[in-house]
């Protein structure tokens, strides 16, 4: 419905939560840390992706990928927002400083997005934006 509007005048997306809330910044990779939003009341859907084992196995395996580029997890989910040609902003989010320059270095990721690794993370992701959460 919107691919018309992406090509015919140049609008560009504006993409939300690129590291999925924080699923893809690693820092769920050993359980939730109090204080994370995981750990909040209200955030079932995050509660739900967290409990979703093909979502934690697809994390581990762009976490491999990520590793084998020289880039974290969440490196690489910016960089591949960002190397969509629809897409004209990436929003992220840090609340600490460390994040920040975390996600500033996606932007050395962008050259090693060769067509064969956007094909590996499509792989690896397929079907799961198709998911339904568990929330209500």
């Amino acid at each position: 419905e919107y691919a018309r509007l992406y090509e015919d005048i140049g609008l560009g997306l504006t993409t939300w939560s690129p590291l999925a809330s924080g699923l893809l910044s690693g820092k769920y990779r050993r359980g939730v840390p109090a204080g994370s939003r995981g750990a909040m009341e209200g955030m079932s859907f995050l509660h739900a992706d967290l409990a979703d084992q093909a979502k934690t196995a697809a994390v581990a395996e762009l976490e491999a990928l990520a590793a084998e580029l020289g880039a974290t997890a969440a490196q690489l989910a910016i960089a591949w927002a960002a190397a969509n040609p629809r897409v004209s902003s990436v929003i992220t989010g840090a609340s600490k400083l460390s994040q920040l320059q975390d996600n500033l270095g996606a932007m050395a990721v962008l050259p090693g997005l060769t067509p064969e690794v956007k094909a590996r993370i499509e792989a690896i992701t397929q079907g799961l934006a198709d998911r339904e959460s568990a929330a209500p």
